[in-house]
């Protein structure tokens, strides 16, 4: 109620302020966002803020391209702001002087990005324009700049500490529930009655993070399943019909999907605190689950093996080359014992052309997470989606309360990736 209040008030504020500034509509867009960050009076500059986020929406793509390179080359730092402040850096080298110089090196734009944020709905549309400027980036890679000012502001303001874990169910409003069937990007969600079963099933759980300014909108949310044992295929979870269990009889949750909703929040990390805060959560609730595991797909499998396999010095044995041929062609079955090596080699191999991280995106993120890379499943995705990405396999990664602190140091500090043994023993298998 009071983040509604606040909400009104300040589109009343505005409502004003655009008596104030009735011809902000025929002046050049550039123009206004300099009167923004230039002007002082509050209803005025909500008022404004309003104004030219309305007018971006109102841009087609080209137009919108041409505002933001626009935006990245008029409202740089202020070079003789910068050159006041470094000499008198030079002439008192402390920590005053080092903080003016700062606040002088700091873009025109990042403060022109704080007062659009303050406009009634801004940060929803900020979010929407980020967006809409992360697909410019391969073509007009000089607004990477400008990008690293809504990186740099997001970062502050989609802290944890203004975050909002709630539990989705079925009693939770339409307008959300349709937005989880929207965003679900893992495992299609077919409808309503599919969405009940993730939801409204007592063995089953789903989180999101909120933002308070952006009301309904979740930011990310993760499903869980309550299991009796760690599961090896996606088609029992997903199943129509499946048997229920009573949920103080599970030990084992299953995190199976995680799917990251604005797409304006692409790189601005919430999936650790999330997946934490479900564990502390779900530990409280039922005191009998002794097992967090995700069951996760492996994306960038097929990719790999496929390049690799047409190289001559890809990595691969000629076993493996012709393993990858064969399925490619369907001579092949993705059951095939080689295919599980084959995966723990990618998955356990640091990319040495890129810092040796690990090769695969959400390894990369649950091992960062402080997980450890616990078994390889053949079969386990006959999905459309899971064949194309990795001929059906998956793998769970552990979240063990004991070592996550422990794993995450050594994946963070030295690329380390933490496996099983078992895990281990199929990639030295794999290698030969």
């Amino acid at each position: 109620m009071t983040q509604s209040f606040l909400s009104d008030l300040l589109t009343r504020v505005a409502a004003v302020g655009r008596v104030i500034s009735p011809s902000a509509d025929r002046t050049p867009l550039a123009d206004l966002c300099h009167a923004l960050v230039t002007g002082r009076g509050e209803a005025t500059s909500l008022a404004l803020a309003r104004t030219i986020l309305d007018r971006i929406k109102r841009l087609d793509a080209a137009e919108k391209k041409a505002f933001l390179l626009e935006l990245q080359n008029r409202f740089g730092p202020d070079p003789k702001a910068v050159e006041k402040a470094l000499a008198a850096y030079r002439d008192a080298p402390n920590g005053v002087a080092l903080r003016a110089l700062n606040r002088a090196t700091e873009p025109v734009s990042q403060e022109l990005i704080r007062r659009l944020n303050r406009a009634p709905g801004g940060t929803a549309d900020l979010v929407a324009l980020r967006a809409d400027l992360l697909t410019m980036l391969k073509d007009a890679p000089e607004l990477e700049a400008l990008d690293a000012d809504f990186r740099h502001l997001f970062t502050s303001w989609f802290n944890r500490g203004f975050l909002e874990l709630r539990q989705i169910d079925w009693s939770t409003s339409a307008e959300v529930l349709e937005k989880i069937i929207a965003y679900e990007a893992v495992h299609e969600i077919r409808g309503w009655e599919d969405l009940r079963r993730r939801v409204a099933a007592p063995d089953r759980r789903l989180y999101a993070f909120f933002h308070p300014a952006l009301r309904g909108d979740p930011l990310i949310f993760v499903e869980v399943a309550l299991t009796a044992a760690i599961p090896g295929a996606i088609g029992g979870i997903l199943a129509e019909e499946r048997p229920h269990m009573a949920p103080e009889d599970a030990t084992t949750a299953v995190f199976y999907s995680i799917s990251n909703c604005q797409e304006g929040l692409r790189g601005i990390s919430f999936g650790n605190f999330l997946i934490k805060q479900v564990v502390e959560e779900l530990r409280r609730e039922f005191e009998t689950l002794t097992t967090f595991v995700t069951l996760s797909p492996v994306p960038g499998l097929r990719r790999w093996a496929e390049s690799a396999a047409a190289k001559k010095d890809g990595g691969l044995t000629p076993a493996q080359k012709t393993l990858v041929a064969n399925l490619a062609t369907g001579a092949g079955t993705p059951t095939d014992p080689a295919l599980a090596g084959l995966a723990a080699r990618y998955l356990t191999d640091p990319d040495d052309s890129a810092g040796r991280v690990a090769r695969d995106p959400v390894a990369r993120f649950h091992l960062g997470n402080g997980a450890r890379l616990e078994r390889i499943h053949l079969g386990a995705d006959d999905s459309p989606r899971g064949m194309s990405a990795s001929w059906g396999v998956m793998v769970n990664y552990l979240y063990d309360l004991a070592t996550i602190e422990r794993n995450h140091e050594a994946f963070a500090t030295r690329g380390e990736i933490i496996a099983s043994p078992a895990v281990q023993k199929l990639a030295r298998a794999g290698a030969k």
